[in-house]
């Protein structure tokens, strides 16, 4: 059989032995079944395809415009070293704003951030629309040193409340899914879901863990979304899934069941594939995700009552406040009943104190007021 090349697009077969294109620059499918490989109209796809995608790049913003600001700040180095799901979001919030791309620098200031905020809000969800402000006043942020605009104006839009009847996202997983999913899942996703579980790694990092990264009984990275420098101690429970699992010659501690290192987007497919199946037998329940692992790491941490701090080190964020928000749903009750003892033998200390001190007082001359709530002793 020929193979047929095509500049500037890939052709391969799935997993399934089922050939695919697309255009690499643009992401632009064929449809092979319409237009076989090596065909006539699988050549005039790829010319129209190919001819679109030049035009779209000649199409440059310009400067002293919305559009020039946004290329800027694509062109920084802290653009650059985001990590790769910040990125594709950051673009696709510049996809939202190209039709007016064009607007002139001057006519830029609040109110129309906010409008652009309202009307992201009505076409992407109120998630998106934070996610389009956020962008634009990171643009600005980048752009204020550079003298091409004066003052950072998404920063006074009021962000969109995330609406009271939304479901908890990225809530823990109970005790019961997380034994049912552990059982069920085939070995190379068995232990993917093992090592988010007993590490809170971000399901991203975790896939992308090598294994110089592992140094005797410790894990060392860095958080592919804040930079922030993880040290994890592998329990033994962890060792031994570790233990187990499929024999691969990747570079990556984790690999697929053709022993090559996991894409986000192929775990991701996988697990989907995988939580539906459970899902449709009654043996979890709808929202399970694998991001909340990491909550469930940290609520666990917070009921057995670990500091924020503690909580937010070990999950590689910057500031306790994170860990507080992944915890907020753990369960106090047992640390809160040992605070209210603390409280109830200070007050009990206390009142002792008291007691032979009140005994000893016998006010002369004195009289006796009533307050609102409380007596008092007044001097005549």
């Amino acid at each position: 059989m020929t193979r047929v090349r095509v500049r500037g697009f890939k052709i391969f077969a799935d997993r399934h032995g089922k050939p695919r294109c697309y255009h690499r620059k643009t992401g632009h499918k064929i449809d092979l079944e319409k237009c076989p490989i090596g065909s006539a109209d699988f050549f005039t796809e790829c010319a129209k395809i190919t001819a679109l995608a030049e035009a779209q790049s000649t199409m440059q913003p310009k400067a002293g415009t919305l559009g020039g600001l946004i290329k800027v700040y694509f062109e920084t180095e802290h653009f650059v070293n985001r990590a790769d799901a910040t990125k594709r979001d950051y673009r696709k919030c510049a996809d939202f704003l190209k039709p007016i791309r064009d607007t002139p620098v001057h006519s830029i200031d609040t109110p129309l951030m906010a409008g652009i905020h309202d009307k992201a809000a009505d076409k992407l969800g109120w998630r998106r629309a934070n996610m389009v402000r956020t962008f634009l006043s990171q643009v600005f942020k980048f752009c204020i040193p550079k003298g091409l605009i004066s003052e950072d104006y998404a920063r006074a839009v009021i962000p969109k409340p995330r609406p009271k009847d939304r479901p908890y996202a990225n809530r823990p997983w109970s005790p019961s899914e997380m034994l049912v999913v552990l059982e069920r899942a085939a070995p190379h996703v068995r232990v993917v879901i093992a090592l988010i579980m007993n590490t809170g790694l971000d399901p991203s990092d975790a896939l992308h863990l090598t294994r110089r990264q592992i140094d005797g009984d410790t894990i060392w990275g860095r958080r592919g979304k804040t930079g922030e420098q993880v040290a994890i101690p592998i329990s033994e429970t962890l060792r031994k899934a570790l233990e187990v699992s499929l024999p691969h010659e990747a570079e990556t501690i984790l690999a697929n069941s053709r022993g090559m290192p996991w894409t986000y987007n192929g775990f991701s497919t996988v697990w989907a594939r995988f939580k539906k199946t459970l899902e449709a037998e009654g043996l979890v329940e709808i929202g399970l995700t694998l991001k909340g692992l990491r909550h469930t790491v940290a609520t666990t941490l917070r009921e057995t009552g670990r500091d924020e701090r503690s909580i937010a080190d070990l999950l590689g964020q910057k500031t306790p406040a994170m860990a507080r928000h992944y915890s907020r749903s753990a369960n106090l009750a047992n640390k809160n009943q040992e605070t209210m003892a603390i409280l109830e033998r200070e007050n009990k200390r206390r009142s002792e104190i008291v007691k032979p001190l009140k005994k000893s007082v016998k006010p002369k001359n004195d009289k006796l007021t009533e307050g609102p709530k409380c007596l008092y002793i007044t001097k005549l």
